[in-house]
């Protein structure tokens, strides 16, 4: 059974990890949350969840408006070949959550450590980033080092790799 945003809300808790939610009203795109960013300080994210041809999934957190090129980022991921957007069910299956709710917080949910996490580098020059909760009702706001820290907790070694165009 996939965690809850409250019982992500209490594993940050119990490692220290201080952090900011905001509730807000479901948003699908980056384009349908821009009225938040004004509201909302820091790095804001665009998660794509792909496969390999081996099946191997990856997670590429980014900056909302970086332009990742799918032709190529395998060269920079370590992928088998080519990757694609992986499909809605492998995603609740890996991550525990819906399109539209994708975020690096869903390590939480892989608990078997199959999805590799791949922060991109210009996100990570923020000092905050705002990742959906496990749901797109709500925004958390949560210290980069704090992020990594919490992937590592998970039982993942996330990556910080250029990935962006």
């Amino acid at each position: 059974m996939p965690k809850t945003s409250e019982e992500l809300f209490a594993s940050l808790d119990a490692l220290g990890i201080s952090y900011e939610n905001r509730e807000h009203r479901a948003v699908f795109t980056v384009a349908e949350g821009g009225d938040l960013r004004d509201e909302i300080a820091g790095g804001h994210t665009k998660n794509l969840f792909v496969k390999d041809k081996k099946s191997r999934y990856f997670m590429l957190t980014v900056e909302e408006h970086a332009t990742v090129d799918l032709k190529q980022v395998h060269t920079l991921i370590g992928a088998s070949g080519r990757v694609s957007f992986g499909k809605p069910d492998a995603m609740m299956d890996f991550l525990g959550v819906e399109p539209g709710s994708v975020t690096a917080l869903a390590a939480i949910n892989d608990t078997e450590c199959q999805v590799t996490f791949i922060l991109d580098e210009t996100l990570m020059e923020h000092a905050v980033i705002n990742c959906h909760p496990l749901r797109n009702t709500a925004t958390t706001s949560i210290g980069r080092d704090d992020l990594l820290r919490f992937i590592k907790a998970t039982g993942h070694e996330p990556l910080v790799l250029k990935v962006t165009a």
